[in-house]
């Protein structure tokens, strides 16, 4: 069985933002010696969710990849001797800024990056204002612990993405998040729109005989502009086994920080008794290029 350790900080930010990292620095450092390996991290987790709102002034939080946060974590995990899987407002040039999932290393080098390629745009998450789409396709990083595929938040929603990084390799499929609940909302449908999350991505976990984790923010964070009632993040991180079994889920109101053991090996035989790769119409996919089919 190959054993992997999986440490999920599911974490309120708050609006000082060296508060945060110094939390995020105490989780990593307690999950290491508790024996994680690997360290995942939730969306955007060095700052408030800031897309509540279009203000220009927010792209003064973006940085250089490399850059201080990837200094910061790439110590850490050089200290701990763990892979962090870290989520950054990247500022690659003037007037060009990405969402990007940067994987350090646990000798403390930038692994490698994942430029989120899916950019929400709706009322509280006006991503389109900030983030401009990935342009480096879906393909797994290589690390110690093994190929992580990794995308960002709203790419978790595609099977697209999940398949593309499966057929490259990938032995994990990892979804940094900040996803909540909107106040105007009934509960039922708050629930049912959690739910759909959680399925979703088991269904990929399914698809493609891959372990699949995603690490949400929890708690609630205001709109600064006050044209809604903020956001409050269900929180709910877990991580699911290739039959898409969870393996854990977290609460939807509380921080935690939290190992779960996973076996590697368990997809290959997964693989063998479904063998979805082998059996996909290649030759009869051309229209999932299509907008739309008329």
């Amino acid at each position: 069985m190959k054993e992997l350790k999986i440490g999920l900080l599911q974490q309120h930010n708050v609006a000082d933002r060296k508060e945060n990292m110094m939390r995020l620095a105490e989780g990593i450092v307690d999950l290491a010696k508790r024996g994680a390996q690997l360290v995942v991290l939730q969306e955007l987790h060095n700052s408030l969710y800031f897309c509540q709102t279009e203000d220009v002034d927010n792209f003064d939080l973006a940085e250089t990849i490399p850059g201080p946060s990837t200094q910061f974590f790439g110590e850490l995990a050089k200290e701990c001797g763990v892979v962090i899987v870290t989520s950054l407002f990247e500022r690659r040039a003037a007037g060009l800024y990405h969402n990007t999932a940067v994987v350090i290393e646990r000798d403390g080098t930038i692994a490698g990056t994942y430029r989120k390629m899916h950019i929400p745009d709706d009322p509280a998450y006006y991503e389109k204002f900030y983030f401009t789409p990935g342009d480096m396709g879906f393909n797994p990083i290589e690390t110690s612990v093994g190929k992580l595929g990794v995308q960002v938040c709203w790419d978790q929603w595609y099977p697209e993405g999940a398949r593309l990084m499966a057929l490259a390799g990938a032995d994990i499929l990892i979804y940094p998040t900040a996803i909540g609940y909107a106040a105007t909302d009934t509960r039922e449908e708050q629930q049912r729109q959690r739910e759909a999350w959680t399925t979703v991505q088991r269904g990929h976990a399914v698809a493609n005989g891959l372990p699949v984790v995603a690490v949400n923010r929890v708690g609630y964070e205001p709109d600064p502009s006050g044209q809604t009632d903020g956001i409050e993040f269900w929180g709910s991180s877990f991580v699911a086994g290739p039959q898409g079994e969870l393996y854990y889920r977290a609460s939807d109101n509380e921080e935690e920080s939290v190992i779960v053991n996973i076996d590697l090996d368990h997809s290959e035989n997964v693989r063998r008794w479904w063998p979805f790769l082998r059996d996909r119409r290649i030759d009869e996919y051309g229209d999932i290029l299509k907008r739309y089919r008329e």
